[in-house]
């Protein structure tokens, strides 16, 4: 039994009908939430210094394809895995282009693809499209990995990280704190310090820019859930119905 429902979760008519489903789901949620800007001002402040890189949280990132105006051009990266593919089919029919490998730049920094999708994103960069990816890398919620800021480093590009939340929810009891957000509600984007990264930069300043990426993207995201009346629910992981 476990052998066929694991067949059926990787077949490819059930990840694209999932896929589909989500994306549907996710449209939903955007059209149906009252979406605000914090700074009101914030895609002036961004617009003028595309392509940029994205940095977001792992485990908040379902809302992530509407931060995109018609006019941009983008790029996410999403992992191999199996739960990654699913994501991907569902960034693709919402209109956001996919790189696919890790993020990670640890010991399965090569086995999960992570050379070749950092080149890939830095081309992507090179072309003129914003490139999105999770700030932490997997297992280590929350914490900034150095991958984004190497990323910076290698493309002259600036961080803008951001984080997106809505008053409405469920949150899953796992590692990243897997947000699943609902309609008929409020939502924020809310848009964290720029960083930059110097060409030069050696390993200590890489370490500075990395912990102050960590910290803006926490500041971002308690700010998110705090303007839509949610900001216990950065306390820790839980499992539980947000309501209006």
């Amino acid at each position: 039994m476990r052998k066929l429902l694991r067949n059926l979760l990787r077949s490819r008519w059930f990840q694209q009908s999932a896929g589909l489903l989500a994306a549907g789901f996710l449209w939903l949620v955007w059209r149906t939430n009252r979406f605000s800007y914090d700074p009101e001002d914030v895609y002036d402040i961004v617009e003028p210094q595309m392509p940029v890189i994205l940095g977001f949280w792992h485990g908040q990132h379902f809302m992530t394809p509407f931060i995109r105006r018609a006019h941009h051009r983008g790029k996410v990266l999403i992992s191999r895995h199996r739960d990654g593919e699913f994501n991907a089919l569902a960034a693709e029919r919402l209109g956001i282009e996919t790189i696919r490998g890790s993020g990670d730049h640890g010991s399965a920094f090569n086995r999960k693809g992570g050379v070749g999708a950092f080149k890939e994103m830095v081309r992507a960069l090179e072309e003129g499209y914003n490139v999105a990816l999770t700030a932490d890398v997997p297992k280590r919620s929350r914490i900034a990995g150095l991958g984004i800021i190497m990323l910076a480093r290698e493309s002259g590009r600036t961080i803008m990280p951001f984080a997106m939340a809505t008053s409405r929810f469920i949150r899953l009891n796992n590692w990243d704190r897997t947000t699943i957000n609902l309609p008929f509600g409020r939502g924020v984007l809310v848009g964290g310090e720029p960083i930059s990264v110097p060409s030069d930069a050696d390993a200590q300043m890489m370490e500075m820019l990395r912990a102050r990426l960590e910290a803006t993207l926490n500041d971002a995201t308690r700010r998110a859930y705090a303007k839509v009346g949610r900001p216990q629910f950065e306390a820790g992981p839980e499992y539980e119905a947000g309501r209006a």
